[in-house]
């Protein structure tokens, strides 16, 4: 008998309408290569559905909160349901920026200079040097971030909105100019290297989501030694957060120095998006496995937290 896959998604983060698209696609691909499938708008009440169902395995297409930061995947690990990509800790360290940013360095992974900042302080003055970037500590997605430019008098104006639904921290960083590059950790191990040339000022929520929105070099048009450092320090990022199944780490590399020094990792994915425009599948199909491939694979890597 074939295993019976609930496949989570859509729930009411800001990323709903990309979770919708992801597990759409994987619950298709699941559904190809043999799989039993639900499909589950996840509501307040997932707890009781899933107690209900009773699937072999969660396969976990939620993007943000509460499918993101560990929230999820702890009425999973209750109800001992094994479930794709990483476990409780995991998960919520790295879905708070902050935080895991602090894990990162103390690992030896560069990461560009910041602090954490309210949105007061960020809607009222300029809290760094121009140019720097402003995100929301736990969001996804590019969603709510702000790249401040050095002519830029003002801060962002939509900072000061009432209705501002990303949180009252936001992540001040240095911009770090030059590529976009990303990086895949599948089963403890690298797959390659791609650079992103957004079709926009910068690789914000459009330009990941939107056909055309950006182009993906693949393999990245970087130096031997510096494509090698980005795949050694995604492997380091997965493990030092306790990362497991697939992450994908992000950076950007100021080729300007022509070394290792104008690279840093600006966050790890727990949960990449699975949808036509993802990077993860497009990296996976470049190692030889087939989208129906990378579902099964993820399925049958499903656990619980160790």
């Amino acid at each position: 008998m074939s295993k019976h896959v609930a496949v989570l998604m859509g729930g009411w983060s800001a990323e709903r309408e990309v979770s919708l698209r992801s597990g759409e696609a994987c619950a298709k691909a699941a559904e190809s290569v043999g799989y039993r499938v639900s499909r589950i708008d996840v509501g307040h009440d997932i707890a009781a559905v899933l107690a209900a169902l009773a699937p072999d395995v969660a396969l976990n297409a939620l993007h943000g909160r509460p499918g993101e930061d560990g929230t999820i995947q702890g009425i999973l690990e209750i109800l001992r349901i094994p479930y794709t990509h990483s476990g409780v800790l995991a998960s919520a360290l790295a879905m708070d920026k902050a935080q895991a940013k602090i894990i990162l360095a103390a690992h030896g992974i560069p990461v560009p200079e910041g602090r954490v900042v309210t949105r007061a302080e960020a809607a009222r003055a300029h809290v760094l040097p121009r140019p720097y970037v402003l995100k929301p500590v736990s969001e996804g997605s590019s969603v709510g971030v702000f790249i401040v430019r050095e002519d830029q008098e003002h801060p962002p104006q939509e900072l000061h909105r009432p209705d501002w639904p990303h949180g009252d921290l936001l992540l001040a960083e240095r911009y770090i100019p030059g590529l976009e590059l990303t990086c895949a950790v599948m089963g403890g191990k690298a797959l390659d290297v791609i650079e992103i040339q957004s079709a926009v000022r910068f690789y914000d929520y459009e330009a990941k989501y939107a056909p055309g929105g950006s182009v993906h070099i693949l393999p990245a048009r970087v130096l031997p030694k510096i494509y090698q450092k980005v795949r050694m320090l995604a492997v380091r990022a997965h493990d030092a957060l306790g990362c497991r199944g697939i992450s994908r780490s992000d950076f950007r590399y100021d080729d300007r120095t022509g070394d290792e020094s104008g690279l840093f990792c600006l966050e790890v994915n727990t949960q990449p998006g699975m949808t036509e425009t993802s990077l993860v599948p497009e990296l996976a199909a470049h190692a030889g496995h087939s989208f129906g491939e990378l579902v099964r694979w993820m399925v049958e890597d499903a656990s619980l937290d160790r």
